[in-house]
């Protein structure tokens, strides 16, 4: 069978090297890829987002299933636009993909349905920002209504910051919505748990956390995420009952409701406070880094996965697990998530030497006259897994230490919390 996967980051890459080994895959094309995911398949060069070029290419190579791995062409519409021109998808259709796409959406869905989130305001304009921020307390989290790649959540400390961040949004900041949310801010301890979804039935897909600031001891800016473990250590079977009773399952039975059942990855953003789960956030793809810690500790073809779920029978199908943690720590271009250059040369990659346990995902790199260079914001990931975090943390910065890319940086405490408590 032929595999096609839309997208180029990190995450696309494990996904790729994860089709590779099924041995029901015949070929694999990526939409567009990038530099490791063109050693295992067939890089084209398309705009994700222009849905009739992917179709024309998805008929040329007689492609059979369309995986998606990023949000954008999930929210407008690909899975609507491929299954009516009656091509296999996994992935949510459009109206199912506004959990993530539109905030409002998913908190009004919470608040219709009794799921515990923090509280919030949805505001479309300063005179509803400044009557909301005049009597709430700080510090306070404002959110882009919209997509924002990672970089559309702020927390403010105080109301100026506030103020100044919504108007950012209004004025049009993000191009998605000028709408935004203003939210609680809890404190606690966040986690990502992750589903695979089909009409009828849904599998646990792993838990991960990860480090979303810039900075070492997670501060400064959001980036799309600086590193990741798994399997996260604070849900247990307990927290995960709660979970799913009170978040997964009410959200897949409003879905259900409105006739837009959801069909593919889910990850749930909670906050965990007073043992007891907050809905942060949904994304209806896999995250990235998660992926490329969760994947790694996948034992059952990730191929069987995906087509069991398309075919509505993912109750049939059994998902085991690897015993081993899995971290990843992203190496990013100097300068993200704030402006940054591209085209730097890569030059050390074939100085790494991984061991079975170790993985190499590109994310943002591109082939060029022979050379590897960089073309994103956030580069490259390293994964490593094993029986203890710190041990396996320390593997991972001594092969980045061989890479020794100039134009990069990264993160050395990935994991930080659950390593300060070993």
């Amino acid at each position: 069978m032929n595999i096609g996967l839309i997208g180029s980051g990190g995450r696309e890459h494990a996904l790729c090297k994860a089709l590779h080994k099924s041995k029901k895959v015949d070929g694999i094309f990526c939409f567009p890829g990038n530099a490791g995911t063109s050693e295992l398949a067939t890089n084209i060069d398309v705009d994700i987002l222009n849905f009739k070029k992917i179709l024309f290419f998805i008929k040329l190579y007689r492609i059979d299933l369309i995986i998606v791995g990023p949000e954008e062409p999930l929210v407008k519409g690909i899975v609507n636009f491929l299954k009516k021109n009656k091509i296999k998808v996994f992935g949510p259709n459009k109206y199912a993909a506004k959990l993530e796409g539109s905030k409002a959406f998913m908190k009004n869905l919470c608040l219709k349905n009794n799921i515990p989130t923090a509280r919030f305001k949805i505001c479309n304009n300063k005179k509803q920002v400044r009557e909301f921020l005049n009597k709430c307390e700080f510090p306070i989290v404002v959110k882009a209504d919209g997509l924002a790649a990672g970089k559309g959540v702020t927390i403010c400390e105080t109301k100026k910051k506030a103020l100044d961040t919504s108007f950012e949004i209004i004025e049009g900041k993000f191009k998605s919505s000028n709408k935004l949310i203003l939210e609680e801010f809890l404190v606690g301890e966040e986690a990502s748990y992750f589903l695979i979804v089909d009409d009828k039935n849904f599998k646990f897909f792993g838990t991960a956390q990860d480090h979303k600031r810039v900075f070492e001891k997670d501060k400064g800016p959001n980036t799309g995420g600086m590193g990741a473990y798994s399997p996260a250590p604070i849900i247990d079977k307990f927290l995960e009952k709660k979970i799913l009773s009170k978040i997964i399952k009410p959200t897949i039975l409003a879905l259900k409701k409105k006739k837009n059942p959801y069909n593919g990855f889910l990850y749930v953003g909670l906050m965990i406070k007073n043992n007891e789960p907050y809905l942060i956030e949904y994304n209806v793809r896999m995250g990235d880094p998660e992926c490329q810690v969760i994947l790694p500790r996948l034992k059952t073809d990730f191929f069987k996965i995906v087509n069991a779920s398309i075919k509505n029978k993912l109750y049939k199908t059994k998902i085991e697990w690897r015993k081993d943690k899995s971290m990843t720590i992203v190496i990013c271009s100097k300068g993200y998530p704030g402006k940054y250059k591209k085209n730097k040369v890569i030059k050390n990659l074939n100085k790494i030497n991984l061991s079975q346990k170790d993985f190499l995902y590109h994310a943002g790199t591109k082939h060029v006259d022979g050379k590897i260079i960089s073309y994103g914001g956030r580069v490259l990931n390293i994964t490593s897994t094993g029986n203890n975090f710190f041990k396996i943390r320390r593997n991972i910065l001594s092969i980045i230490k061989k890479l020794n890319w100039k134009d990069g940086f990264y993160r050395k405490d990935i994991g930080w919390k659950v390593i300060d408590k070993l």
